[in-house]
């Protein structure tokens, strides 16, 4: 029997939305450039299909860098003596996003360590008032685990959108990352309550995290294709000098685009990020992530004097960027390669519904 070859796995993928586990380890085990340059094609021009030459920005605003958690792989993990504490105050949230609002972004993104200060009762009431301020704008929070009586207080206080990572759909490899404390099942459990509650909900996985295998990325593929998540992050894994992984190499670049442009053509209509650990990895990492199928680009925020305090791994682009230079540089940048920043929320929306607002 003949080997089915990467292309035509990929146009597979393209007609059934879907690959078996042994076809998606195959494709990712034995891909060459030019599938790579098949893909990217083929994914630009869902992409193109369903959001034209848009891109959409969502400003983050990294409010706070204490975490009760220990994972393995992050900078600002609990047990890093060397990490400069932080915290902003709700004021200095909302003067972030009123900065942002004049230069163009319709979707804050609030993120933080898994800091208990910022109870759920607190970040609702933060989330009503940026509400309050900018109506026409979304709300989106990556503030990690919570319970559903959390999520839903958050949910009912007007967020729209949750970004959590699973980081790996493979419990073994989960716990290898992560402290004895965390639990797999939990993290599922709570991206099962995100969509239960109605949020616009993100997952992804690091590129080439440590002890990573090929099996473990088709374990995700398969999870993201039955998830169905309205959001996909994903960026290669970049170590941190103060982890204990400091001393692994960097996830690959070319993967990290292989497989976004497999996220595309299997979910045509998902929200898909060219991230910053993308654009730190290559100088022109982001602009490839965007041709390579995405269409979102987040930068950053924060008050210049605490971003290089937020290092989830070494070497972060943009930490001494004014947020309006980084905001027309990224302008500049998208015009070179064909496309456009898009002054709108950037929702997700279904494929009987593909005008974002």
């Amino acid at each position: 029997m003949m080997q089915t070859s990467n292309k035509e796995l990929i146009l597979r993928l393209c007609e059934q939305r879907t690959l078996t586990k042994q076809e998606w380890v195959s494709l990712l085990t034995g891909f060459t450039d030019e599938d790579r340059a098949f893909a990217a094609e083929t994914a630009r021009g869902i992409s193109r299909n369903h959001f034209g030459n848009r891109v959409f920005i969502r400003g983050i605003i990294e409010f706070s860098n204490y975490c009760k958690n220990d994972c393995l792989y992050c900078g600002i993990r609990r047990s890093n003596p060397n990490a400069q504490r932080y915290r902003l105050t709700d004021d200095e949230i909302l003067e972030c996003c009123a900065e942002g609002y004049e230069i163009g972004y319709r979707t804050f993104v609030l993120q933080s360590g898994e800091d208990l200060t910022y109870t759920a009762e607190r970040i609702a009431a933060l989330v009503r008032r940026i509400k309050a301020s900018f109506p026409d704008c979304a709300v989106t929070l990556s503030l990690g685990e919570k319970e559903y009586e959390e999520y839903a207080m958050m949910r009912e206080a007007g967020a729209d959108r949750y970004l959590l990572r699973h980081e790996t759909a493979n419990a073994a490899h989960y716990a290898k990352l992560h402290p004895e404390k965390m639990s797999y099942a939990h993290r599922m459990k709570c991206l099962e309550d995100l969509k239960s509650l109605g949020f616009q909900t993100g997952a992804g996985m690091m590129i080439g995290a440590p002890f990573q295998t090929a099996e473990h990325l088709a374990e995700d593929m398969l999870f993201l294709r039955s998830f169905e998540p309205h959001m996909i992050g994903m960026g290669p894994f970049l170590p941190h000098k103060d982890t204990p992984f400091a001393a692994e190499p960097k996830g690959s670049y070319e993967m990290t685009l292989f497989l976004l442009s497999l996220c595309r053509i299997m979910l045509p209509n998902v929200l898909l990020p060219a991230t910053t650990a993308l654009g730190t990895i290559r100088p022109q990492g982001r602009e490839q992530g965007i041709l390579a199928g995405a269409n979102v680009i987040m930068p950053n925020l924060s008050p210049t004097a605490v971003r290089k305090k937020y290092m989830l791994y070494d070497n972060k682009i943009c930490t001494e960027d004014r947020s309006a230079d980084c905001r027309f540089c990224l302008q500049q940048r998208m015009k070179s390669i064909g496309y456009e920043i898009s002054v709108t929320r950037g929702d997700y929306q279904d494929e009987e519904n593909r005008d974002l607002r």
